[in-house]
């Protein structure tokens, strides 16, 4: 699947580019280690490191990046920024803008008269007919001091335009830089369609089959990366993520 990412002629070799989730992964997942010492088991046992729905989900996708430094300091945030004049005249000219507390009224968003920071978006977004384009937090990346609120766009239709991401500030303590190239958004394509639910109990050979499955994998904790986990394509990652070995935890599902 073809994804077209377009940016403003003159800003083209001054902006990050989106890019695959995989070249985006934290540094903490390739240092945390791959085994732990458990008191309630009373042996090391395998870590989310080693758990590759935990992996995939964080591979999956492209990732939006902050395309500055963005200072954070008490009750404010700041940026220094030589950016060239768009070409578009209605272009934003700075990485962030805000919402304002009364848009999040009445939902538990709302955090007393504290604003919603909204990253703008630098490209437009084309993905083919009858996909929408999913935007969330990066997957797993409680790091963060901020959360992306998850929106769902119809990216075959709206792409002249930016999309914007707005988020919640959820660090208060946090004073720092944010550097450029930080995750602001993990995207991926979904297909518009109708979904019906097959709801029913399980029959005698399900019931067989599911016992046999989850003995299996309590018994080998290499079961669902060994005969369940389907390849990825290049651009989501290959079967082995650099920095991060290939097993699951010991139990059923592979988590």
């Amino acid at each position: 699947m073809e994804i077209k990412f377009r940016c403003d002629p003159n800003l083209m070799g001054h902006v990050p580019e989106p890019q695959p989730a995989k070249a985006a992964l934290p540094a903490w997942l390739s240092r945390m280690p791959a085994q732990a010492h458990s008191t309630t088991h009373g042996h090391a046992i395998r870590t989310v490191k080693q758990c590759p729905p935990f992996v995939d989900a964080m591979t999956h996708g492209v990732i939006i990046p902050l395309p500055c430094d963005v200072h954070v300091g008490p009750e404010s945030l700041s940026w220094d920024w030589d950016l060239p004049t768009p070409a578009a005249a209605m272009h934003p000219r700075s990485p962030l803008s805000f919402h304002v507390p009364e848009q999040l009224e009445g939902s538990p968003l709302q955090q007393g008269d504290q604003v919603a920071v909204k990253f703008n978006s630098l490209w437009t977004i084309e993905l083919p007919e009858g996909y929408s384009l999913f935007a969330s937090h990066p997957v797993n990346r409680f790091d963060l001091p901020f959360r992306l609120l998850t929106g769902l766009v119809d990216a075959d239709q709206y792409h002249d335009v930016g999309i914007l991401f707005p988020g919640l500030w959820v660090d208060p303590a946090f004073s720092g830089t944010l550097p450029a190239g930080t995750p602001v958004a993990q995207c991926f394509p979904v297909r518009r369609e109708s979904l019906e639910l097959d709801i029913q109990p399980m029959s005698t050979d399900k019931v067989a089959a599911f016992d046999e499955l989850a003995g299996e994998v309590l018994g080998d904790a290499g079961v669902y990366r060994k005969r369940f986990r389907s390849k990825r394509p290049a651009s989501f990652g290959t079967e082995e993520t650099p920095g991060v070995t290939g097993s699951e935890e010991e139990s059923p599902g592979g988590r």
